[in-house]
C-alpha cells in the first residue's frame, strides 16, 4: 500500500508592499496569452492538453466529431521482477568489480542488464474515454487554460467541453453544453492496443500492454455509468469508473481511477466518489480547485520579454502542479501522462536516478512549490529502509543507496550497469535534500529528513571507498554516465569526475548541514572524506576529462564530467585562477565536440550551466534552440531536434519531462542565483541578481523567487540595467549581495549595509525587509 508522510516545511511567506516600485509587485497568475491552444487535428497522445492532479492525469486530445481523455493513475505498477527475483543479492557490486577487473564484462553485462530487458516491471497506463459527437459537430482547438487548470474543447457549432481534475478531490469532471454526446465509451488498454495499428513503440518502448500477459478486464455498466476493472499484478487491482448526469442543457461526466490500495473494493469506492462528485456539480466541485490553483501560482511569477520562451515557463510551473502533490507518487519519466497508443511508456515509465528524477525535480526550489517538490523528497524518505537493505545486500555497506534505475517500489531495474547500478546517483539524488534545505531555511527538515536521509548516503560511500597507494579515496568500479554506453570502456579509471564531482558535493553538503546542525566531529569527518578524494582531473589547459585518463572525444548528450560546474557549484565563475581555466577550456571543448549526440535536455542543461558561469547569451542560445526544435506543441520535451534542422543527428520524439524542467531553471538562472562559492562552509550563499541576462532580455523581472537561505526575493529590469529589488528574510541572518550593478549605488530603505569586496553585507531580522533602487 502506498502511504506517505507529509514533509512539511516552516518557510514565511512573507508579503512585499512598500513605497518603490518593485514592491508594488504581486505574484502574477499565467496571463491568458501565453495559454497553451492546439488547433485540431490532435491525432497522438503526446500532443495533447496535459491535466492532471498529482495522482491522476488526463490527455485531452480528438479530431472530427471524436474527443478523447487519456487516464492514467500515479502509483499504477507492474513490480514484477525479469528474470531471478532479487537477482540483486546475488549478483553484487564486488562481484562484479571483481569480474570486471579479470575482463569478464559480458558476464557482469548479463547480471545487471538482463533485468530491464523484460516487459516489467513498468509504470501502467489507464486507458482512454472517448466520446462521439454528432457528425456536424467538428472540433475546432482545444486550450489548457493554466491559471485554472481546466481544459477546453470548442467546437465550429459553437458547443464546448471543459473538464479539470479536481485539485482538492480524486476525481475529474467534464461539462458539455451545446451538444449532446452521441456515445461516451471506455477503453481499457488492451481495447486501446486492438484499436491501435502503429506497431509497439518503437525502440525506446517498453512493447505493447498485450505482453503483460493480464486477464481481460472485467467490464460492467449500469443505467448511466461505465466501469472497467483491471486484474495486474501481485494483487493489484485497479477500477476505472466514469458517470453521467444531464443537468439541463448540461451533459456531465465524472471519472476516478481507484485501486486495491485505496480499498478492498475499488468499484465501490469509484462510485461513491463519482455520485459525490455528479451531486455537487461542475461549478461547486471548481470553486476548491480553482482557489488551490490560485494559492500555487501566488507562490512566484516571472516576466521575461520573450513569448516562447515564457509560455514553456509558465507551462512547466503548471506541470508541478498537476502533476506533482504531497500526497502522491512523485513523477517518473513521463509524469501523469502515460503513453496512451496501446504500448507501454518509453524506457518503462521508470524512475531513472542518473539525470531525469534529478532534473525533474530541480526547478521547484527557486519558485517556492516547495510542496510539490517534497513529493519526490518524501517518496526517498519512506523507501529508506529498502534502500538500506539495498545497500547491505548489494553495495555490502551500512547506510543507504537509491539504485539509479529503479521502480515505483524503488527496487533496481538494472540496465547499462556502468549507470543503473552506481552507487553515486544516490549523492546526487541526496543534493535535493540539501538543496530544499538551503533554500526554505527549515532546521526541523534538515534535522529529521535532509541529513539522516543524505548521511546515511554519505556511510554508503564511505564504506566503498578505499585508499590508493597515494593516500586517496577510490571506488572500486567508477563510470560517467552514459558515456560509450555499455561497452567495456564505460569501466573507467576511478575515480571518473562525474564520481568524484557527485561524492565530494555530497560530502560538503553533510559538512554543512553537520555544522549547521552542531555537530562538529560529523563536519570534521565529512570535511576530511571531501579531502580525501583529491583533485579532479584536466588536460593542462584545464579542459575536465572523463577520468584520469580519457578524454571526451566526441559530441555527447549527458553533461556528466562537467557536473561540478552545474548543477553542484564545486567549479564556479567566483572561484581561483584554476577554475576559471577549468570553465573556460572545458566549455569550449564542449563548443567543439558540436550537438550532433545531444538531445532535448542536453540543450537546456548547458543552457543553465552556462547561466551559472555568467554567459546569458549562450544560455539564452541553449534554451532558445531546446524551445524551438525539441518541445511537440503542447509543449512537452521530447528527445530527438523535431525540426529536422541538424541541431542533433537525434530526430526521434520519445517523450521525457526532465528536459522541461531543465529548461524552466534555466530561466531562474538567468533571473536569480543564490550559490555558496565555497560549498561545505555554513552561510556563505551570495544572492546575484540578474546575473546572467541576455541583451534582448532587456525588460524583465520577477516577484517572490526563492534564494537559499530563505530569503525571498523580488526585482525589476528595464533597458538592460537593473532598477530596483527587494529581498525579505524567513530567518535571521546575514544577507550577502553581490554587486553587478554597473557602478551604480543601490539607494536602500535600511541603514548597516556595508560592502566587502564587490559584496554588500547586512543583517536582517526574520521578516524584514531590504528593498534597493537605483536612479
Amino acid at each position: 500500500m502506498y502511504r506517505t508522510t507529509v514533509l512539511k516545511t516552516s518557510f514565511l511567506i512573507l508579503n512585499i508592499c512598500g513605497s518603490l516600485s518593485v514592491n508594488a509587485q504581486q505574484p502574477k497568475l499565467p496571463e491568458s496569452a501565453y495559454n497553451l491552444i492546439l488547433k485540431a487535428p490532435v491525432s497522438t497522445w503526446d500532443e495533447a492538453l496535459p491535466l492532471g492532479n498529482g495522482l491522476m492525469g488526463g490527455l485531452l486530445w480528438g479530431e472530427q466529431n471524436t474527443i478523447r481523455l487519456s487516464l492514467d493513475r500515479g502509483d499504477l505498477w507492474d513490480e514484477r521482477t525479469h528474470g531471478e527475483k532479487e537477482w540483486w543479492k546475488k549478483y553484487t557490486y564486488q562481484k562484479g568489480a571483481d569480474m570486471i577487473a579479470k575482463g569478464e564484462f559480458k558476464t557482469v553485462g548479463s547480471w545487471w542488464d538482463e533485468a530491464y530487458h523484460g516487459v516489467s516491471p513498468t509504470k501502467l497506463p489507464g486507458g482512454r474515454i472517448e466520446l462521439k459527437f454528432p457528425v456536424k459537430e467538428l472540433v475546432k482547438d482545444f486550450e489548457l487554460m493554466e491559471a485554472t487548470a481546466e481544459g477546453i474543447a470548442r467546437f465550429n457549432s459553437g458547443a464546448v467541453l471543459n473538464t479539470f481534475y479536481s485539485a482538492t478531490d480524486p476525481v475529474a469532471l467534464l461539462s458539455i453544453k451545446g451538444t449532446v454526446p452521441d456515445a461516451v465509451q471506455l477503453f481499457s488498454p488492451m481495447d486501446v492496443f486492438r484499436k491501435n495499428t502503429k506497431g509497439d513503440g518503437g525502440p525506446s518502448s517498453g512493447g505493447s500492454v498485450s505482453k503483460l500477459g493480464y486477464p481481460e478486464a472485467i467490464k460492467g455498466k449500469s443505467a448511466n455509468a461505465e466501469w472497467y476493472i483491471q486484474e495486474a499484478a501481485d494483487g493489484l487491482k485497479y477500477c476505472v469508473y466514469i458517470d453521467t448526469k444531464k443537468n439541463g442543457n448540461e451533459t456531465l461526466i465524472a471519472l476516478t481511477i481507484t485501486s486495491t490500495t485505496d480499498s478492498k473494493d475499488p468499484l465501490a469506492l469509484a462510485r461513491q466518489r463519482c455520485t459525490a462528485a455528479l451531486n455537487k456539480g461542475y461549478q461547486a466541485m471548481r470553486k476548491p480547485h480553482v482557489k488551490w490553483w490560485k494559492e500555487f501560482w501566488e507562490k512566484s511569477s516571472v516576466s521575461v520579454p520573450d513569448t516562447a520562451v515564457q509560455k514553456q515557463y509558465n507551462l512547466v510551473q503548471y506541470f508541478y502542479g498537476a502533476a506533482s502533490r504531497l500526497k502522491a507518487p512523485p513523477m517518473p519519466l513521463q509524469g501523469v501522462w502515460t503513453a496512451d497508443n496501446g504500448t507501454l511508456p518509453p524506457w518503462k515509465g521508470d524512475y531513472h536516478n542518473d539525470l531525469n528524477t534529478q532534473m525533474t525535480y530541480i526547478a521547484y526550489q527557486q519558485s517556492g512549490r516547495y510542496d510539490e517538490g517534497a513529493s519526490y523528497l518524501n517518496f526517498l524518505w519512506e523507501r529508506r529502509t529498502f534502500f538500506q537493505d539495498f545497500a547491505r545486500d548489494f553495495y555490502g555497506t551500512s547506510g543507504l543507496a537509491c539504485p539509479g534505475v529503479m521502480s515505483y517500489s524503488g527496487q533496481p531495474l538494472g540496465g547499462w550497469g556502468q549507470y543503473s547500478m552506481s552507487p553515486s546517483m544516490s549523492a546526487w539524488s541526496a543534493h535535493l535534500f540539501y538543496l530544499h534545505w538551503l533554500y526554505t531555511a527549515d532546521d526541523a527538515f534538515l534535522k529529521e529528513k535532509a541529513y539522516p536521509w543524505s548521511s546515511d548516503v554519505g556511510e554508503c560511500m564511505l564504506g566503498l571507498l578505499k585508499k590508493d597507494s597515494n593516500g586517496l579515496l577510490k571506488l572500486p568500479l567508477s563510470s560517467s554516465p552514459e558515456i560509450f554506453d555499455d561497452s567495456p570502456k564505460a569501466w573507467l579509471q576511478p575515480n571518473s569526475n562525474y564520481d568524484l564531482m557527485s561524492i565530494k558535493m555530497l560530502f560538503l553538503s553533510l559538512k554543512e548541514m553537520a555544522e549547521e546542525m552542531g555537530k562538529p566531529a560529523d563536519a570534521k569527518k565529512w570535511a576530511a572524506a571531501a579531502l580525501a578524494l583529491g583533485d579532479f582531473h584536466t588536460k593542462a589547459d584545464g579542459t575536465l576529462l572523463l577520468d584520469a585518463k580519457y578524454e571526451l572525444t566526441s559530441s555527447h548528450r549527458h553533461l556528466s564530467n562537467i557536473i561540478g560546474i552545474y548543477p553542484f557549484n564545486l567549479i564556479t565563475s567566483e572561484g581561483n585562477k584554476k577554475d576559471q581555466q577549468m570553465i573556460e577550456a572545458s566549455t569550449k571543448s564542449w563548443d567543439k565536440l558540436g550537438t550532433r549526440s545531444w538531445v532535448g535536455y542536453t540543450f537546456s542543461w548547458m543552457s543553465c550551466l552556462r547561466a551559472r558561469v555568467g554567459d546569458g547569451e549562450a544560455a539564452v542560445k541553449n534554451l532558445d534552440i531546446f524551445v524551438k526544435a525539441f518541445v511537440l506543441r503542447n509543449g512537452f520535451h521530447v528527445n530527438g531536434d523535431q525540426t529536422k534542422s541538424g541541431y542533433s543527428g537525434f530526430t526521434y520524439r520519445p517523450f521525457t519531462l526532465e528536459g522541461n524542467f531543465l529548461a524552466s531553471q534555466a530561466v531562474h538562472e538567468m533571473l536569480l542565483q543564490s550559490w555558496s562559492a565555497t560549498p561545505g562552509d555554513v552561510h556563505t550563499g551570495v544572492i546575484r541578481v540578474f546575473p546572467a541576462m541576455p541583451k534582448k532580455w532587456a525588460d524583465a523581472s520577477f516577484t517572490n523567487l526563492r534564494a537559499e537561505g530563505g530569503f525571498m526575493v523580488s526585482a525589476v529590469r528595464k533597458n538592460n540595467k537593473t532598477t530596483s529589488f527587494s529581498i525579505s528574510a524567513a530567518k535571521s541572518g546575514k544577507l550577502r549581495i553581490k554587486d553587478n550593478f554597473d557602478g551604480r549605488a543601490p539607494k536602500w530603505n535600511l541603514k548597516g549595509i556595508t560592502k566587502a569586496g564587490d559584496v554588500y553585507e547586512v543583517t536582517l531580522n526574520k521578516g524584514q525587509k531590504l528593498v534597493a533602487s537605483f536612479n
